[in-house]
């Protein structure tokens, strides 16, 4: 299990205010709002390791179940 690492950014009030109204938005923390933003940029660079920072696999087929 990967541990989460902890550092320091700082925002001008502008961008935080903006960033806490979006993590509102999305019923997220700020924190996590983050973390999501910088996930999917990762995906889209193509710059994720194969698993997820949870250490679980990544899901390699999605499935619907019928009604």
């Amino acid at each position: 299990m990967n541990k989460k690492k902890s550092f320091v950014l700082r925002l001008n009030s502008d961008m935080y205010e903006a960033l806490d109204k979006w993590a509102a938005d999305e019923f997220r923390s700020t924190n996590g709002q983050l973390e999501y933003i910088i996930s999917d940029a990762l995906k889209k660079a193509g710059r994720l390791p194969k698993t997820h920072a949870s250490g679980e696999e990544k899901p390699t087929a999605y499935f619907s179940v019928n009604t």
